[in-house]
């Protein structure tokens, strides 16, 4: 069974930092892209950053490109989401996906995580 089990969100005031992580179970995560996604409340759900199989390959929402960074750890099958310079439009629910290489779609979700800052 597929675990993605995040952690590390809290409360922080504006330009502050925090470091979320998620840890993958189940399976061997080495083919899979990751990503983070996040949903403020009364809104979709929206892209925040992916990292491909390799972490090569990195991807950033406008809204986060230079203050957010997002790197994994292959052996441990950890992603990371570095998020710095914060905002209160931040303040959603983080959500830790993964993709199996061969498909389209993000197909592994975990709990979320939520992250709320103050201004």
């Amino acid at each position: 069974q597929v675990q993605l089990v995040e952690s590390g969100g809290g409360l922080v005031q504006a330009g502050g930092s925090l470091r979320l992580s998620c840890v993958a179970s189940g399976r061997t995560f080495t083919s899979y892209a990751m990503g983070w996604f996040r949903q403020a409340p009364g809104k979709e759900r929206e892209f925040v950053a992916a990292i491909n199989w390799s972490g090569i390959e990195r991807s950033y929402a406008d809204s986060v490109k230079g203050r957010f960074t997002i790197s994994r750890d292959i052996i441990k099958n950890i992603v990371y989401l570095q998020m710095n310079s914060l905002k209160p439009e931040d303040t959603a629910v983080y959500y830790c996906a993964a993709r199996d290489g061969t498909k389209a779609d993000f197909g592994f979700w975990g709990q979320g995580t939520q992250v709320t800052v103050s201004s």
